[in-house]
């Protein structure tokens, strides 16, 4: 079965009710004033590598190689996810203080007028752009393999979440944000729920389109099912904007049904909320109740809160399980595997390349991400809410053990710590959970303005209050 994908329809059963969990904990304190310094610090290097990252067209580019002496030269290839990436990542520099304003501004802008010449399809971008004058990929940078353009969903709720936090961060460019975004429709994606045949018509969104087929394209064959994996953003956008029904949300899967292939058997019950019938089911990891993601890693789980407050609307189900999710990555990496580090998550293979790396137990995929003893530095900043003090010194270790840590661009993108290696390589996508993930510590909710007020609150929020997770 191919990543996040679910091709299942809710089957039979009872409705049973669930009683109510207790609270979640709260969150933990504000950072004192020595850990605010060196998460600061860590802002500004890793701020540094998206400024080093940044083509003078505008855009975020895909990666670049900080082994190096000399300046680091920009991927030609980048994606609607690393210009997102960079967009929100500029906006925190500008929030944090750590450039000004007016630096903000322009730099804001010129990202703003590069994705303005971009050429899209259906009001959406395509997955691979030439970082240095826009043009769409048909071939492979590196290898010359061709490239048949696409429209991904997930890459594009990306994107509209930079160009969201755009045009919260600078007023100004508010009115061009708007004309973009009104073309980008997520009904485009979605297929609507046919309960006689809830495969074909399962309610929930398309990996993507090619659109050089008539009509709307060709479809992937697979929706995205998984609830608690990073493509439910999407969802959210367009949840929130009203172009797709709120009941879309509970047509997303907890886990799979008893009885289908995947990672464990599930606990849980159904239940009837707004007149649909949810398998509210979860996984038993290490004596704990949680919602699992698709295949084990952090970022399925923790991306999305870092704009979307769903600790806060939802503390005992989102906030429960993304805690206990949290736990599990840290007892896989010290106890399980004793590799005396965790924190697994996609990223840059060492020795060169890219995989998913994540704890199976923790994702519904029978053969799911495995961790390899490959850490990477973002998962633990994506723990930051649930773990500061171990995420924090997760990353001190990181940097003294290994060297990952480089003072100009910020942390290496991973490091196997069986073998010592440690990647040449920091990853726009990456490293724009980190500098995301740090804004929400240093200034709480300087990024999530956006996704608080309007169709996020009146729509999504409610959603998210009536949940009410197995655990």
């Amino acid at each position: 079965m191919d990543r996040r994908t679910f091709l299942m329809a809710a089957g039979a059963g009872g409705a049973l009710a669930l009683t109510a969990a207790p609270a979640a904990t709260a969150a933990e304190a504000a950072p004192t004033a020595s850990e605010a310094a060196l998460l600061r610090t860590w802002f500004r290097s890793t701020y540094r590598s998206i400024e080093a990252m940044t083509t003078d067209f505008g855009l975020a580019a895909d990666k670049i190689d900080v082994s190096g002496s000399g300046l680091p030269v920009p991927s030609v290839q980048t994606s609607p996810t690393n210009i997102g990436c960079g967009l929100w990542s500029t906006a925190a520099a500008g929030g944090l203080g750590v450039i000004s304003r007016d630096a903000m501004e322009r730099r804001l802008a010129r990202t703003l007028s590069a994705v303005e010449r971009l050429e899209r399809a259906h009001g959406f971008w395509f997955n691979w752009y030439d970082a240095y004058d826009g043009s769409v990929l048909t071939t492979w940078p590196a290898t010359g393999d061709p490239v048949r353009p696409f429209l991904s969903s997930v890459d594009n709720a990306w994107l509209v979440t930079g160009l969201r936090i755009t045009a919260d961060a600078a007023p100004a460019l508010r009115p061009r944000v708007a004309k973009l975004l009104a073309g980008a429709d997520w009904s485009y994606y979605y297929t609507p729920f046919d309960p006689a045949d809830p495969v074909a018509g399962p309610g929930q969104l398309r990996g993507g389109f090619w659109p050089d087929k008539p009509g709307k394209g060709e479809p992937t064959g697979h929706h995205y099912g998984a609830l608690n994996t990073e493509p439910r953003m999407a969802s959210y956008l367009g949840i929130a904007d009203g172009s797709l029904p709120s009941d879309h949300y509970w047509h997303l899967f907890r886990t799979l049904l008893p009885g289908s292939g995947q990672e464990q058997e599930p606990g849980g019950a159904y239940e009837v909320i707004d007149g649909v019938r949810v398998w509210q089911g979860h996984y038993t990891h290490r004596g704990r109740k949680v919602v699992p993601s698709w295949g084990g890693s952090m970022f399925e789980a923790l991306m999305v809160p870092l704009f979307v407050p769903e600790p806060e609307w939802s503390p005992r189900s989102w906030g429960r399980t993304h805690t206990r999710y949290v736990r599990g990555q840290i007892e896989h990496g010290l106890q399980e595997e004793r590799y005396g580090y965790w924190g697994f998550s996609p990223a840059n293979i060492p020795e060169g390349g890219y995989r998913e790396y994540g704890v199976d137990a923790l994702g519904m995929q029978e053969e799911g991400y495995n961790s390899l003893g490959v850490v990477t530095p973002h998962a633990s900043f994506l723990a930051l809410p649930q773990a500061r003090a171990e995420a924090v010194a997760n990353l001190r270790a990181l940097a003294a053990d290994f060297g990952a840590y480089d003072e100009t661009y910020g942390f290496r993108d991973s490091v196997n710590v069986a073998s010592g290696r440690v990647s040449d390589f920091v990853l726009a996508l990456d490293q724009g959970m980190i500098a995301a993930a740090l804004a929400q510590q240093l200034r709480p909710g300087l990024l999530q303005r956006p996704f608080r007020t309007g169709g996020f609150a009146s729509r999504v929020r409610p959603l998210l209050a009536k949940e009410r997770f197995s655990i």
